[in-house]
């Protein structure tokens, strides 16, 4: 009797399916069950699907490709319509690809199987709507947990989390391959040691994992039976646990085997077809995710090991001083920039703090940044002052002809801003020399901040042979210098002025700073107020936040607290082609007398000096010094304002007219001033003023 006949007999049909005519084959059988006439006949895949329900074609796609990729039986359960969509009969298809074949081909069988009747107990189809839902919602969350993991641990934490949908396993694990050995990376489920036996096995090894890995397909041992039968050398490490089923599925990424994950189930699970979907699924994501880690691990290690390698100590303790600095990379790609500092011991006995930014935020910047910080040591090693330093390194970066290839395929310049301070720890003496690096601010013992306003040039390596003015402050016992660059003052969507406001309000709210754990303290309320909870809720008026690499380095000159009476007091120097300076001028006497008891006074303050100063560079030859002191307790104090030029010609009173531009200075002095004069020096001047807080 031919097979044909005895198939016929038992109501089961025969298919082929060529996926790449796209035809298939029929027996009489199994056309009849399809509802065509009952003979053999070949005939497109369309016709063949549109007899199944959609639901069910859409379901058995998936595991037909499934079952191709493992190489194993695929089985369906499948609704037979009609034309007009009524449902003629239920069959269950199994198939198996063609084994040594290039091309893609099924061959199976169809069965009609009874269906319950209303009312009856009988087992339904194991795939229903609401399965599927819930598959595919598991998915969804699964993948957005795996995809937001950013180390190994993490994703080893999601995958043991993970609830599958009516088959939750109880066991977990992940295998990696290194050369021919396999290596338990991390479990689930089990206790702490009974990873030992299944660590540093060879690949070779009779065990499902080593097999995964070894053949690059999945294993499924729905019994224990199943498992002494097929793996009889290793069944014995794995009975002791209890398990009733387990899936080995290979972790594949790109085409290559990266290692094996384990699944085992307390319960029996029979591992149909839409379960096997669901743990290929969940091994290709996990795959993906423990890669993306590995990559991300691995440039976190490089980084922190540049970090070490570029980012210097502060060296011994300074008596009289106190010291911190902190380094904060980006968090993206390659976490060092072109962010640094430096702390330089000079030939004199003083030492030099060093601040600078490489424009880039790539390995470009970072290499460039370890070469200007090597010849900014180099110059200041060999004794030259802060001026020359900057011109030396000016040069030296303009000479590395430090360009990249811009979008355009051109080259464009790199440079870089810089802050190079040299501080006598006897004297508190600060000598700054700025290449277009932002200015330090002073933190007065009692508190206050200021933004020292400093004379500056040029980014490094823009024009070789520039000039760096060097300007000269002393930091009094108790007061504390920061300086930073341009991240900790903008990340966060901030500007100049607002990052600054933000930054003086962590700094005046800071402890009184005695010894350097309060500095330290300070450097980290610092950086917590960029990088911190906080920040999110306090992003500045630009439209993006932006995000740049961040150093600071604070530097306090110690003692017994703030001078009796307090005095607070600023320095600024405006040159006759710095005009733009009076507005700085300007918000240093505003940021003097933050606290000042009457607002309209200080309006008359920054009024007065700002006629002081201009009337000083409209005329004269030289430059307008500035000195402001409040002197007293709040609430009683004294604020005397000084403005030197070296004419010796002297203010007088003047008339003007009711249009008149100018000439108001002495009439403004006279009226909003308790005091007020002026003091010939042997060459030039001193206009001076005083205002008296209410109560003084």
């Amino acid at each position: 009797m031919r097979t044909e006949d005895v198939l016929a007999a038992v109501a089961t049909g025969l298919w082929r399916w060529d996926n790449v005519t796209g035809t298939v084959r029929l027996d009489g059988e199994a056309a009849r069950l399809l509802g065509l006439p009952p003979e053999p006949v070949t005939v497109p895949e369309s016709t063949v699907r549109s007899r199944f329900h959609p639901v069910d074609w859409n379901e058995v796609n998936g595991i037909v490709a499934l079952a191709a990729a493992e190489g194993t039986l695929a089985e369906a359960r499948l609704r037979v319509v009609d034309e007009e969509g009524r449902v003629l009969r239920t069959v269950r298809s199994r198939s198996k690809p063609l084994p040594d074949r290039t091309d893609y081909q099924l061959i199976g069988t169809l069965q009609e199987i009874a269906e319950p009747q209303p009312g009856t107990t009988a087992a339904q189809p194991a795939v229903t709507g609401d399965w599927r839902r819930s598959r595919e919602a598991f998915l969804l969350d699964a993948g957005r947990a795996l995809a937001e993991a950013r180390s190994t641990a993490e994703v080893l934490r999601v995958a043991a989390s993970l609830s599958m949908p009516g088959f939750s396993p109880d066991g977990l694990a992940v295998f990696g391959v290194a050369g021919d050995r396999l290596s338990v990376i991390g479990h689930h489920g089990h206790s702490p040691g009974d990873e030992s036996p299944f660590t540093e096995m060879r690949v070779d090894t009779d065990y499902p994992a080593a097999e995964v890995v070894r053949t690059g397909r999945a294993i499924y041992l729905p019994t224990p039976e199943e498992y002494k039968r097929r793996f009889p050398a290793t069944w014995p490490l794995a009975q002791r646990f209890g398990r009733m089923s387990w899936a080995f599925l290979p972790l594949i990424v790109a085409g290559r085997t990266m290692g094996a994950w384990m699944a085992a189930f307390r319960q029996p699970v029979s591992f149909s077809p839409d379960e096997r979907s669901v743990l290929t699924t969940v091994a290709r994501m996990l795959a993906q995710a423990l890669q993306r880690a590995g990559v991300a691990e691995s440039e976190r290690e490089l980084s922190t090991g540049l970090q070490r390698a570029m980012m210097p100590t502060l060296g011994p303790e300074i008596p009289g001083m106190a010291i911190a600095a902190r380094y904060v990379p980006t968090g993206g790609g390659l976490q060092v920039g072109g962010d640094w500092y430096d702390m330089i011991p000079l030939p004199s006995g003083r030492f030099a703090l060093v601040i600078g930014d490489v424009q880039g935020h790539d390995v470009r910047a970072a290499g460039l940044m370890g070469q200007l910080r090597i010849a900014v040591r180099a110059y200041a090693s060999e004794g030259h002052r802060p001026d020359a330093v900057l011109s030396r390194a000016s040069r030296f970066l303009a000479g590395l002809h430090a360009s990249g290839p811009g979008e355009d395929g051109f080259t464009v310049p790199r440079f870089a801003t810089c802050l190079y301070v040299e501080c006598d720890p006897v004297t508190g003496t600060l000598e700054l020399a700025r290449a277009g690096h932002p200015e330090p601010a002073v933190r007065l013992a009692d508190g206050t901040v200021l933004v020292r306003a400093t004379a500056g040039g040029l980014p490094l390596g823009i024009v070789p042979d520039t000039d760096y003015p060097t300007t000269r402050f002393v930091l009094e016992p108790g007061e504390t210098v920061m300086l930073c660059t341009d991240g900790l003052i903008e990340t966060g969507g901030h500007d100049l002025d607002t990052g600054w406001a933000r930054l003086r309000t962590v700094l005046e709210a800071g402890a009184p700073v005695g010894d350097a754990a309060g500095l330290e303290d300070l450097a980290d309320d610092l950086v917590a107020a960029v990088h911190g909870p906080s920040s999110h809720h306090t992003t500045g008026p630009l439209a993006d936040r932006r995000e740049d690499d961040i150093a600071v380095v604070l530097l306090s000159r110690q003692g017994a607290g703030p001078p009796a009476p307090a005095v607070r007091q600023t320095v600024v120097t405006v040159a006759q082609a710095e005009p733009e300076r009076i507005a700085g001028a300007r918000r240093q006497v505003r940021d003097l007398l933050h606290d000042w008891a009457d607002p309209d006074q200080v309006d008359s303050a920054v009024l007065l000096v700002s006629e002081m100063v201009t009337n000083v560079l409209m005329h004269t030859d030289g430059d307008a010094l500035l000195i402001a002191s409040a002197t007293g307790a709040p609430g009683s104090r004294r604020l005397r304002v000084e403005v030197s030029d070296a004419s010796d010609e002297l203010p007088h009173k003047r008339h003007p007219g009711e249009m008149s531009s100018s000439g108001r200075g002495v009439l403004l002095m006279e009226m909003l001033a308790d005091r007020w004069g002026v003091d010939p020096r042997g060459e030039g001047k001193s206009i001076w003023f005083e205002l008296h807080e209410p109560g003084a």
